[in-house]
């Protein structure tokens, strides 16, 4: 999303939409050209949510958030210190002020909206379709993962009324936490990318996080279209919820003959992969900058996605061509190792940074493509694992049967983690374990030490396992030889 030279609020629509109070004087007119709930993000013109959360009160932060350059501060009580001239709009409650800004920004949008959910590859397939979408027409989209009770509304209050095509993420570890937020959202399409064994410490089957992922069909009306990764063993119970709430347009991405968006063809390489396939009748080649099976699929939901949405799929499939990685979720970077290294030079090693999260399905596809890397003649590749959180009583099954997809992937040392990883260690031959630490602060010397040049290092575990501690590590190892920043990136992975 860009920041709009139009005026994404006014203190009337503000007032409006939350039922708030506006000052008496010249705090009472002004405008806005974002949102924020985090004052130290806030940049010159923004609109400042003042939400009080369970750690920290941002009323204590708005009188830092109008000097940033704020352009007013939602606010529920007084802010000491604050002139009657200051521009804070008061409100009964600050968090429901921020879903009836995101509510009335949705009233008045004529975008047509997808809305994203899956247990592994939302965030990767939301990025997709946005950029293909924002190629074409002005797009709002989800920045990052704010996916959740706060990060919804947020971001449809941050939906100008330009826009033509909204893009918005929905994750959830509980049930019924997606259908408030669909309800929110009211989505024109809805695309699960995947149901998966993500966050059973929360449910008593993977059905039952199939029926939570369903949830995104209850804000929709009856003329919406449902996207559903027709090879998943769940696609039959996530087509019966569809039908259920009355969808009459569903629709499927696969390699299954019978899918909508259909994979003929494929080709897998170390830095991407080609691909043919039909979508909707049409025929389409193209090839992905980035590599892995899983980004195969998930664009064939993408692009099905975009044309449903009224885009030229064309087009769509000609953004595919420049795809980029989020950030920790499989971006590849080749990073110098200073000459005081161990085994430093001139010489380089490539990371392939997926430390943002982790489930068992999203490693063995991580392992899978560092396995099509080939290192340089004498170098390894080398993967970095921690915990993978919320997997309840069967997480340590879980981690050791990673220990084949490893072997597999003819991984040469595996690192890990963490208390649940190290049951990977245990499961894996004795030669592969690299080394083994409480937690990824311990762990990062351990492998900064044992990086050789020309050795592909991958790094990967759920968001609380830290491991994004390791790739900073790993960076601070030398600087690049060119630019002096360390790393020269380009996307892969996921």
């Amino acid at each position: 999303m860009t920041r709009s030279d139009l005026p994404l609020w006014t203190s009337e629509e503000a007032a409006a939409a939350t039922d708030g109070a506006l000052p008496v004087g010249s705090g009472a007119r002004w405008t806005a050209h974002g949102v924020s709930i985090d004052s130290r993000a806030v940049k010159p013109g923004d609109l400042f949510v003042a939400l009080a959360g369970e750690q920290t009160d941002g009323h204590r932060f708005v009188d830092a958030a109008l000097k940033a350059g704020a352009a007013a501060a939602v606010v529920s009580r007084p802010i000491p210190g604050a002139g009657p001239d200051a521009p804070l709009l008061s409100v009964a409650d600050t968090t429901e002020a921020l879903v009836a800004l995101g509510s009335f920004a949705r009233l008045r949008s004529t975008a047509r909206i997808a809305a994203i959910t899956g247990s592994v590859g939302k965030t990767g397939t939301k990025e997709a379709l946005r950029q293909v979408l924002a190629d074409q027409a002005p797009t709002t989209a989800t920045i990052g993962n704010l996916n959740n009770h706060f990060g919804v509304p947020l971001s449809l209050a941050r939906l100008p009324s330009a826009s033509r095509f909204g893009v918005f993420e929905v994750g959830m570890n509980h049930a019924g936490e997606i259908a408030p937020l669909s309800a929110q959202i009211k989505p024109h399409l809805a695309l699960i990318s995947s149901v998966d064994a993500v966050h059973l410490e929360h449910f008593a089957s993977v059905e039952g996080i199939a029926d939570a992922k369903a949830e995104i069909f209850t804000g929709m009306g009856p003329s919406g279209a449902a996207v559903l990764p027709r090879d998943n063993p769940h696609f039959p119970r996530l087509l019966a919820h569809a039908r259920t709430q009355g969808l009459t347009r569903v629709l499927s991405f696969g390699a299954d003959p019978a899918s909508d968006a259909r994979l003929i063809s494929y080709t897998l390489g170390a830095d991407g992969s080609d691909v043919e396939a039909e979508i909707l009748g049409n025929p389409v080649r193209y090839t992905l900058p980035v590599p892995g099976y899983h980004w195969v699929v998930n664009t064939l939901g993408v692009l099905l996605a975009a044309q449903v949405m009224g885009a030229s799929l064309e087009r769509a499939v000609e953004s595919l061509k420049s795809l980029s990685v989020p950030a920790g979720r499989g971006r590849r970077e080749t990073l110098a190792l200073a000459a005081d290294t161990p085994g430093g030079g001139a010489d380089t090693f490539d990371l392939i940074d997926e430390s943002y999260n982790a489930s068992p399905v999203a490693v063995a596809a991580a392992l899978k493509v560092l396995g099509a890397q080939t290192p340089k003649p004498g170098a390894r590749r080398i993967a970095i694992l921690g915990d993978m959180l919320e997997l309840g009583p069967s997480s340590a099954d879980l981690h050791r049967d990673l220990a084949p997809a490893a072997i597999d992937a003819a991984v040469d040392l595996v690192f890990t983690a963490g208390p649940m990883a190290a049951h990977i260690s245990e499961a894996l031959p004795e030669p592969m374990r690299g080394g083994h630490a409480k937690d990824s602060a311990s762990l990062a010397p351990i492998v900064a030490a044992a990086i050789r040049p020309g050795d592909i290092v991958m790094v990967k575990g759920s968001l609380g396992a830290r491991m994004a501690t390791i790739v900073q590590a790993l960076r601070a190892l030398g600087t690049d030889a060119n630019t002096g920043s360390g790393l020269r990136s380009h996307s892969g992975g996921r």
